[in-house]
């Protein structure tokens, strides 16, 4: 089940951005088309695709594997892809201006892969504390996503990128967006019943396949990316990310399995049957019948009148 979601992460995406990297500027900018083709070279998302899968009743052990495996690889993948593909396309902001240097791989790994590693080795001693509150641990999951979702937009808000695309650019980015989330969870659903995996298998494999991160996207935006570049560079993404939550979340709950029926005491009545034994009651008539004849059976023939 890992190798399709790696491969709809790192190759699927990748192809589909530069298709989309070939439509005309008077269509989609530059600045733009290099923004789309840095959402698809991006990692999964490891809260979003957990939660979904969670909600949806498919393998969370499975989401938890494939999305953090992604996300080690995107810190070393997705510069590289990045660079190369956004230098190819010249989509960019000019020849050698994306140069892959071994200070921004450890300037990534220090923002994304120092963390994701302390929390994996802090999990022998927290992970107990983490189970016995499974409320505050979901609030600060669910609570993470939004403020990412936040922050990403208040810095466009700052950064002014609203003004500088007009309404029309951002309705056929937004359906560019959509079209590429329409696709890739068509490919993962598709792919992941080809190879026949099971219903929580599956559903793992859709989430994972088809979400970006955008908490893995900032920071490698704002290491590879100029400063007057970062906020229109990862309004793809900002787009992309609303999206998936969205019709992700509708995925998720369409796919509830549902719930056991309840047992009512209605249903075990109806199941029990209602016989009630009977019970013969003599009467008197029948009673002094029987007694009389059971009297003369008893007498000798010498004694019978």
């Amino acid at each position: 089940m890992h190798l399709p979601v790696l491969a709809l992460t790192f190759l699927v995406f990748p192809a589909a951005g530069l298709a989309v990297g070939l439509l005309p500027e008077t269509v989609l900018s530059a600045e733009l088309a290099a923004g789309v083709l840095f959402l698809t070279v991006l990692p999964s998302t490891v809260q979003s695709a957990i939660a979904f899968t969670s909600m949806a009743r498919g393998n969370v052990a499975a989401a938890i594997c494939s999305a953090s495996f992604s996300t080690v690889l995107g810190v070393v993948l997705t510069p590289l892809l990045a660079v190369t593909l956004i230098s190819h396309t010249g989509s960019g902001p000019g020849p050698g201006a994306l140069p892959i240097t071994p200070a921004r791989i450890v300037d990534i790994a220090l923002q994304l892969l120092v963390p994701f590693l302390a929390g994996q080795a802090l999990r022998r001693w927290i992970a107990d504390w983490l189970s016995r509150h499974r409320a505050l641990t979901t609030l600060c999951d669910r609570g993470s996503i939004l403020l990412v979702v936040y922050s990403a937009f208040s810095h466009g808000m700052t950064t002014g990128i609203w003004h500088r695309v007009p309404p029309p650019r951002l309705l056929l980015l937004a359906a560019i967006c959509l079209a590429l989330l329409g696709l890739v969870l068509f490919l993962a659903d598709g792919t992941a019943r080809l190879i026949r995996l099971p219903r929580a298998d599956r559903v793992t494999a859709v989430f994972c396949g088809s979400n970006k991160s955008l908490a893995s996207g900032l920071p490698m935006a704002t290491v590879l990316f100029p400063p007057d570049r970062i906020g229109i560079t990862v309004l793809p993404l900002m787009l992309y990310h609303t999206l998936q939550l969205v019709l992700c979340a509708y995925l998720a709950r369409r796919w509830q399995p549902p719930p056991p029926a309840a047992t009512t005491p209605e249903t075990i009545t109806s199941v029990i049957p209602t016989t009630t034994p009977t019970t013969t009651v003599p009467s008197k008539i029948d009673e002094g019948s029987s007694v009389k004849r059971s009297g003369r059976r008893g007498l000798a023939p010498s004694d019978r009148p």
